[in-house]
């Protein structure tokens, strides 16, 4: 039978390289699954991943994809550096997305330069609060982490169709499930005319940076990778190990947050009901995709917004379903874990007793 045994030491190179190779893999596997489904492969690809970024439009539309993503994916690196399996940023994402509706639609008949400001900061506070959630019940009650956040994304999900079909209902909507349209100083300004593309990606760069010199050059990014490697470790050099909790998991929900009302208050201009596609769930691959580095996951979410964008133009294009796009993504973790696993374990042929 096959056995896994542990390699005395893993290879820093293929540690690096394993990302390239599984979306190599996910390319040569999407080659044989476009030509299963009666498609010419090397077309479909092309429309997959190379035509939506034909013209200036489709840049700007990466950047809108790639925006909510990265802010996502680089909470998460920091949870995930301090082994803290926070898997709840959609439900992060939308609590700061309903968060930052109710402050817009509560300013609707005021103007300011204070309104946006008031209305990201609502946004913020209402991921920071749903992340505040599972970090008390993980450290009062033990709680597993991965069980409450993945819980709270469907109760953050049912808050939204609540309000959304509810009190946030726009009276003059003619019945639609969705909010008044947000008025001009709520909404993000738009860097690129005729473009959806806003500032918000600005702050998702400027975060990066941010979370890069926490993780590289301070003592509570260094307290987060030691409690990460070692707990133990950690407690015997007097790290308390419940505050990083705390901190890691406010830090991923108010990034996520974030994320949400830069949607709401970005290209989408109001409340909805589908806030999200899955971004959040989306951002737990970029974050292992980038190796939980803040450059790698700019890069990873760069691909992942562009596996959003070729899903949506072959569902036009080729007449695919959308679920494509799923695919495509579970496959690129698929491989990506594949060859995890074979750079720290050795496969090993042993015979039966």
């Amino acid at each position: 039978m096959l056995k896994l045994e542990p390699r005395a030491a893993s290879s820093r190179v293929m540690g690096y390289g394993s990302p390239l190779l599984a979306l190599a893999l996910t390319l040569i596997t999407g080659y044989v699954l476009f030509a299963l489904l009666g498609k010419d492969p090397v077309e479909s690809l092309y429309t997959f991943f190379i035509a939506p970024l034909a013209d200036l439009y489709g840049w700007s539309e990466l950047g809108v994809k790639v925006t909510p993503i990265l802010l996502c994916a680089l909470g998460l690196a920091v949870c995930y550096r301090a082994n803290v399996w926070n898997i709840g940023a959609e439900g992060q994402l939308i609590a700061g997305a309903l968060l930052g509706s109710m402050m817009a639609l509560q300013l609707l008949d005021i103007e300011g330069w204070w309104v946006l400001p008031t209305v990201l900061l609502s946004g913020v506070m209402g991921g920071l609060m749903w992340g505040g959630v599972a970090a008390w019940l993980k450290t009062r009650f033990a709680a597993n982490e991965i069980l409450t956040t993945i819980m709270l994304n469907y109760i953050a999900l049912n808050l939204l169709l609540y309000g959304i079909h509810g009190p946030l209902k726009d009276p003059q909507g003619y019945n639609f499930p969705e909010s008044a349209l947000f008025t001009d100083s709520a909404l993000l300004p738009v860097w690129l005319e005729g473009t959806r593309l806003h500032v918000g990606l600005a702050f998702a760069l400027l975060l990066m940076a941010v979370i890069w010199v926490l993780l590289s050059r301070t003592l509570l990014g260094f307290q987060v990778k030691v409690v990460g490697a070692d707990a133990s470790a950690g407690r015997y050099a007097g790290f308390k190990s419940q505050r990083l909790i705390w901190f890691c998991l406010l830090l991923s929900g108010a990034l996520a947050g974030l994320a949400g009302v830069v949607e709401v208050a970005g290209p989408i201009g109001q409340l909805v009901p589908v806030v999200s596609p899955g971004y959040g769930y989306s951002a737990i691959i970029v974050a292992f995709l980038g190796r939980l580095h803040p450059l790698g996951i700019v890069l990873a979410s760069t691909l992942m917004g562009l596996i959003y964008l070729g899903g949506e133009l072959a569902q036009i294009s080729l007449g695919l379903p959308l679920a494509l796009t799923g695919v495509f993504q579970g496959l690129l973790l698929f491989y990506l874990l594949i060859c995890d696993v074979l750079i720290h374990f050795r496969v090993r042929w042993q015979r039966g007793a």
